[in-house]
């Protein structure tokens, strides 16, 4: 069945975070097996916006999530394990950035400061601090790994009480669930076959380029390879691979031999698109494995689950 998400708010987001799937939870969670499952593994985890989904609606019964970025894993095993210590301190800092005569200068100064001081310690807290402030909720490092992405100095971040409410709805949510910083091969490769792994990879454009928009960049090539693993392990899962915006798609296709069942899917009007002016149509592309496929009944019973774009009409702009 497709799901229906009825508004930005139905399921809870702990943070901002650019590139989250939070809009394209509802065809991701149709492509899971009837009757749920009783593992979700999300190794790219971000903002987990999958995992938060699969628990709030109830077809995903242990989480597991993993990103190789460490303080956003520590942040995340603060949401779950200690919400309430995390959300006092960004509530101390969102209050620190407008001591002074001119509040927006202040938390300019403030931000800057902050990021120094996490660069140097790696606090969760400072991490959430700056996903909050920082332009376009959009997450950039530079060449020595230092979280370098500016302010943007028109808003001062989620106001505490609408922080609070988030973090301790995205914590009832995940409570359980387990966190590491390891990479994806093992928790992909070695999944049990009854569970399903869901991946959002950095996508081609967006690694080993200036701007650096996470904190390592995703080989295609040793990427397929660690999926061919799977695949022979007969792993269930879905991959999140490159979008698709007018005319321009980042990055090559998945290899063929890899027997992968590729959608493209619409997701809704761009977000980023829409602050630049233009309203895009964003299309996602989706790969399934041919365990996850058997599961479902096979590629005809794909086509009745998600909002398939016919291979006759590339674009819907």
């Amino acid at each position: 069945m497709q799901w229906k998400i009825d508004g930005p708010r139905t399921v809870p987001q702990a943070f901002p975070y650019q590139g989250s799937k939070r809009a394209l939870v509802g065809q991701i969670l149709s492509l899971f097996p009837e009757g749920g499952i009783p593992l979700l593994i999300e190794p790219f985890a971000g903002s987990a916006a999958v995992s938060v989904a699969a628990r709030h609606y109830g077809v995903a019964q242990d989480i597991a999530i993993s990103d190789v970025n460490g303080p956003l894993i520590e942040l995340w095993r603060m949401i779950i394990d200690a919400p309430a210590e995390l959300i006092d301190v960004y509530t101390a800092m969102w209050h620190e950035q407008q001591v002074g005569d001119d509040p927006l200068a202040s938390a300019k100064a403030y931000y800057m400061e902050k990021r120094r001081e996490f660069n140097q310690t790696h606090d969760p807290a400072i991490l959430l601090y700056l996903l909050a402030r920082c332009v376009k909720a959009a997450v950039r490092y530079g060449k020595g790994g230092d979280f370098n992405q500016s302010a943007d100095n028109r808003r001062m971040g989620a106001r505490p009480a609408n922080m609070q409410e988030r973090i301790m709805s995205a914590s009832r949510l995940m409570q359980g669930a387990k966190t590491s910083s390891e990479s994806y091969e093992d928790p992909l490769v070695n999944a049990p076959r009854e569970a399903l792994v869901y991946m959002d990879p950095p996508y081609q454009g967006t690694s080993d380029v200036p701007d650096h928009r996470y904190l390592t960049g995703l080989q295609r090539e040793v990427f397929a390879e660690t999926l061919q693993h799977a695949v022979d392990n007969q792993v269930s899962f879905i991959v999140s691979y490159d979008v698709v915006r007018e005319d321009k798609k980042y990055g090559e296709a998945l290899p063929e031999e890899l027997g992968l069942t590729h959608r493209h899917v619409t997701v809704g009007v761009s977000s980023q698109a829409t602050l630049s002016g233009r309203k895009e149509m964003t299309i996602e592309s989706l790969y399934i494995s041919p365990a996850l496929v058997a599961r479902l009944g096979g590629e005809d019973k794909i086509d009745t689950l998600v909002n398939v774009v016919p291979e006759d009409q590339p674009a819907l702009f």
